[in-house]
């Protein structure tokens, strides 16, 4: 026993003298930062305003939607406020403002989300038409609010979008991505009618753009050509730009901030693109083989797909 006692504080002593010097990962402000349980627990919060009967509170009971929407509100706004002056801080934008301009700042913020809900919900309102219509396994409109990780990802982001316009950094992002595979910056600037088909693997940059009633599959990379750059491209326009009525299919990785996918296009799966493409045009992956051996080791080789050549814009 003594031996261990020893050797504990031994290590004890050894990992605190390496918290003493500038490591990046040695900040100890712990209460001067957003609390990452808080803000997932405002998300869900926010979530029950968005779909009102569709998510059970545990902390209250509620006998009419006024009542329930109230104390909602009223909590939200509260710990919102908390997290809004925590957060203001890491943008190099807020970085000067003393404590009370940060309060101030905080509950102007605050204010002026609120008031995008009515806007957010008629957006979330167009989504979830989209995954009915677009889906023909789901069999109503409440399996997919209850039950859909792309609804959820989308909403997530509807929400967190408003609040980084408003210059409140990401994190509730990051809790869709973990929850659901499905990684979309708070800054994608995302149009109505957006259907993600499955969802797990889609990645979504910063600066993409994209138009009403896109249709996006698994494992889609909307992304930038090259980071290399570092922070020098921090505000550059470095992802794509969807236009209206883009269906996008699995695997497909779409790159570069000067990329413009035309209104209308249909992209294959798996198709790599990093230039423009026309509005109308259908792209696909040519001639490629599927080859299957029989139990008796007999090749067969079919074309995995026959198209009308001047159908498909080739990659």
């Amino acid at each position: 026993m003594d031996n261990n006692k020893e050797m504990i504080e031994g290590l004890v002593s050894q990992i605190l003298d390496d918290y003493h010097d500038d490591k990046i990962i040695n900040q100890q402000a712990l209460f001067s930062q957003p609390d990452k349980e808080a803000v997932c627990d405002l998300l869900s919060k926010l979530i029950k305003i968005m779909y009102p009967g569709y998510f059970k509170g545990t902390s209250f009971r509620y006998y009419n939607l006024d009542s329930q929407i109230a104390v909602l509100l009223e909590d939200i706004m509260y710990n919102l406020r908390k997290q809004v002056v925590l957060a203001l801080p890491q943008n190099p934008k807020y970085r000067s403002l003393s404590h009370h301009e940060l309060v101030n700042m905080s509950e102007k913020i605050s204010n002026d989300f609120f008031k995008r809900i009515p806007k957010i919900r008629a957006l979330v309102e167009t989504d979830v038409a989209a995954f009915f219509d677009g889906d023909p396994a789901a069999y109503n409109y409440n399996e997919i609010i209850l039950c859909y990780p792309g609804l959820l990802a989308i909403t997530t982001n509807r929400i967190a979008h408003e609040l980084h316009l408003l210059g409140v950094p990401r994190m509730m992002t990051e809790h869709a991505h973990s929850k659901t595979g499905i990684d979309i910056h708070p800054g994608a600037t995302i149009g109505k009618n957006f259907f993600i088909d499955h969802g797990t693997g889609i990645v979504v940059g910063e600066t993409t753009i994209i138009g009403d009633n896109v249709k996006v599959y698994q494992g889609v990379t909307i992304g930038a050509l090259s980071t290399r750059g570092g922070q020098k491209l921090k505000g550059v326009k470095r992802h794509p730009t969807i236009e209206d009525n883009v269906i996008i299919y699995a695997g497909a990785s779409i790159l570069g901030g000067e990329t413009v996918i035309g209104r209308g296009a249909v992209i294959g799966s798996n198709a790599f693109i990093t230039s423009s493409i026309e509005p109308g045009a259908r792209v696909s992956i040519k001639n490629q083989e599927l080859s299957i051996r029989t139990g008796e080791r007999k090749e067969l080789v079919a074309s995995e797909m026959e198209t009308d050549p001047s159908w498909f814009y080739v990659i």
